[in-house]
C-alpha cells in the first residue's frame, strides 16, 4: 500500500509539473526551451566574479534577485551588496530539476561560504492530491535531502541555511504538508554545517492564514514578503559572513530569458544611475 501511495505521488507531481512520474530525490531536467538557456546563462554565472553567497531554489529565490523583478532586484542588492551574492533559482522548478541543476554543473568549483536553500513548494503543487500527508511529506523531505547531500559534496567547506517553506494560500490542502516537511527536514540541521531557518510564524498566523501584503498571490512574496526572509537571513550571514564589504565582486544578474528586453532595460536604467 506504501508503494502505490508513493508512485502516485509521484504521478501527481508529474502531472502538476508537466514531467513523466518522478520520485522527488531523483534529478530530472527541464526540457522546455527557455529553462535550457536560463540553465546556461547559470552555468556561466556560476564562472564569473566571486560568489561568497550562494542562492537556490525556485521561483520564490529566483524572483528576488532577478532582471525582470526590478523591484525585487533593488531589495536583494540593498541587503546583500558587499557578500558576493549570487542568485540560483529558477522558477516552477521541482526538488528533481533543482537536483539535477546542480548536479550538471551549476555549483561547480564556485566554493560558497555560504548557501541558503528554499525549495519543495512545487512538489506539494497547487492542487489537492489523493495521497495522504505522510506520504507527500516523506517524498518532499527526501528531494531536499538529496539536494543537501549534492551541496555538502560540491562545497564541502559551505554552511547552508536550509529555509522552511513558506506558506501558501493558493492551495489550502497544502498546509498540512507543507508543516509535516519543515517539521522532517529542520531534523537535518545540525547547527553547523546545515543550519536551520523558519521565518513562518512572520509570514502566516499558526493556522497557516498568511498575514496581509506577505504573499500577493497567496504563493510569491511580495517586497514585505522577501523582507522578512531579509531580516530571519542577516543575523546568520553576519556570523558566517561578518559586515558586508564596501565592494562586491558577485556575477551580474540574470533573468527569465524570455523577458531579456525586460532586463536590457533594467540594466540600461543602473548604467543611468552609476
Amino acid at each position: 500500500m506504501r508503494a502505490i501511495a508513493i508512485a502516485l505521488l509521484a504521478a501527481t507531481t508529474a502531472v502538476q509539473a508537466g514531467q513523466a512520474p518522478t520520485p522527488a530525490d531523483r534529478p530530472l531536467p527541464r526540457t522546455d526551451a527557455n529553462s535550457a538557456t536560463a540553465h546556461a546563462q547559470l552555468l556561466e554565472k556560476a564562472r564569473r566574479g566571486r560568489i561568497d553567497l550562494y542562492f537556490a531554489g525556485d521561483s520564490i529565490t529566483r524572483r528576488w534577485g532577478a532582471t525582470d523583478y526590478p523591484e525585487f532586484l533593488a531589495d536583494w542588492t540593498r541587503r546583500f551588496f558587499g557578500w558576493n551574492a549570487a542568485n540560483f533559482g529558477w522558477g516552477a522548478d521541482t526538488t528533481q530539476n533543482i537536483l539535477w541543476r546542480l548536479q550538471n554543473g551549476e555549483l561547480d568549483g564556485v566554493h560558497p561560504k555560504v548557501i541558503v536553500l528554499l525549495a519543495g513548494t512545487n512538489n506539494v503543487g497547487s492542487a489537492p492530491s489523493a495521497v495522504p500527508v505522510e506520504d507527500r511529506a516523506e517524498d518532499v523531505s527526501r528531494g531536499i535531502k538529496a539536494i543537501l547531500d549534492v551541496m555538502r559534496s560540491k562545497a564541502p567547506e559551505a554552511t547552508i541555511v536550509l529555509t522552511a517553506i513558506f506558506p501558501r494560500n493558493d492551495n489550502r490542502a497544502a498546509m498540512p504538508v507543507i508543516d509535516e516537511v519543515n517539521r522532517r527536514i529542520a531534523r537535518f540541521a545540525d547547527g553547523r554545517s546545515i543550519r536551520w531557518l523558519n521565518v513562518n510564524d512572520t509570514l502566516a498566523d499558526p493556522g497557516g492564514t498568511l498575514h496581509d501584503g506577505m504573499m500577493g498571490d497567496g504563493l510569491h512574496p511580495t517586497l514585505a514578503g522577501y523582507r522578512v526572509w531579509a531580516d530571519g537571513l542577516e543575523p546568520i550571514l553576519l556570523e558566517l559572513l561578518g559586515p558586508r564589504a564596501a565592494v562586491d565582486r558577485a556575477p551580474p544578474p540574470t533573468g527569465d530569458p524570455s523577458k531579456a528586453a525586460t532586463g536590457v532595460r533594467f540594466e540600461a536604467t543602473l548604467a543611468r544611475r552609476r
